[in-house]
């Protein structure tokens, strides 16, 4: 365990962006990348939408939300919004480092936060905000058994690939659909811990991983403010 862990830890920490991209002018938000150790492989945490939420009822996501006027940065929210959302208390998280960023449908900027749990974690999610709870085999990001992809238009005309993973979880007995900004994310960690090619093409070299990712966000963001200039 401890051994999977290191090697985990020593890669993330290659890929740290602190608080490099803090200063741009979007609405921030955070959500928290929750790793644990299973029968000797890395599993990732990932939450069920309460179907009486406004926006995006019953999709998977993971914990997070919109930064608060409390919040210290974009740890402080994904920890936050964690103990309110599945009962994880913030010192039980180690926290190792913050991702790359994304932006969302909403043009929210988000900010994925990584961070080991214990396995004994015992999950109390608010059903306000979470039906479900699940962990993943953070492989199954790379190597998955049900996978498709589609092209996806930003409303800034951005072109960028959606991934979509169907896993069927054998403890709850169902299937869950991940996509979208969580599938990124999780794709993009998976990469990033492995060091391997996935089963499937992604937007990035994979042999220059730190800087066509950034690449990547950089284009997404500029045709995000591009828009924005032309809006006002």
């Amino acid at each position: 365990r401890q051994g999977v862990m290191e090697k985990a830890r020593r890669r993330l920490r290659e890929f740290d962006v602190g608080d490099k991209f803090s200063r741009l002018p979007l609405p921030r938000a955070a959500v928290l990348l929750p790793l644990v150790v299973r029968g000797g492989r890395l599993h990732l945490l990932l939450t069920v939408r309460s179907m009486q939420l406004r926006r995006s009822p019953g999709e998977v996501c993971f914990p997070g939300g919109k930064r608060e006027a409390t919040d210290k940065d974009d740890i402080d929210t994904a920890l936050r919004e964690a103990k309110e959302e599945v009962g994880l208390q913030p010192e039980k998280v180690e926290v190792i480092c913050r991702l790359m960023p994304g932006i969302d449908k909403m043009n929210n900027l988000v900010t994925p936060v990584v961070g080991f749990v214990e396995d004994t974690f015992q999950v109390t999610p608010n059903p306000d905000e979470v039906s479900e709870v699940f962990v993943v085999p953070l492989e199954y990001f790379v190597k998955p058994l049900n996978y498709k992809t589609f092209s996806y238009k930003t409303s800034s005309g951005y072109l960028t690939r959606i991934h979509c993973f169907t896993y069927d979880d054998q403890e709850h007995r169902k299937s869950f659909k991940i996509w979208g900004l969580t599938a990124h994310f999780a794709v993009f960690l998976a990469l990033v811990i492995f060091g391997e090619r996935p089963t499937f093409e992604v937007d990035y070299d994979l042999d220059n991983l730190i800087s066509s990712s950034e690449n990547y966000f950089i284009n997404l963001y500029a045709s995000v403010h591009e828009r924005k200039k032309s809006n006002l």
